[in-house]
């Protein structure tokens, strides 16, 4: 059996700008096609548990984030994403903290406005 090989976009969103490489990842006869593979052939990676992908969710397939072992197929995009800086759930507490203490706020306001 002849080797194969699929056509991939890998965008780098990890330093500022993302930027679109296309890749061609040849495959010998017992390999899948995987994001790890993909990874691995591209250079980036040097095993699944290398450091520098070693967080959850640092690489995806169209905005969905992928395991190491996830398949991918020809005209994927796999996307390499930065860090987050903030941490989304800390982010929506504090927001309905803040809507929590407005709604407060309103009440304490109407009921001193009555007795007025």
């Amino acid at each position: 059996m002849a080797n194969q090989s699929i056509e991939i976009l890998i965008c780098d969103a990890r330093l500022g700008e993302p930027q679109l490489h296309p890749f061609t990842l040849y495959l010998s006869p017992s390999e899948t096609p995987t994001a790890g593979l993909a990874l691995l052939k591209a250079g980036i990676a040097q095993g699944s548990d290398d450091p520098i992908l070693a967080r959850k969710g640092c690489f995806g397939v169209f905005g969905k984030r992928k395991d190491w072992d996830s398949p991918i197929y020809d005209g994927d995009r796999l996307e390499l994403y930065s860090a987050l800086l903030v941490d989304p759930k800390a982010v929506r507490r504090k927001k309905a903290n803040q809507n929590q203490d407005a709604k407060f706020q309103a009440a304490a306001a109407k009921r001193k406005a009555r007795r007025l």
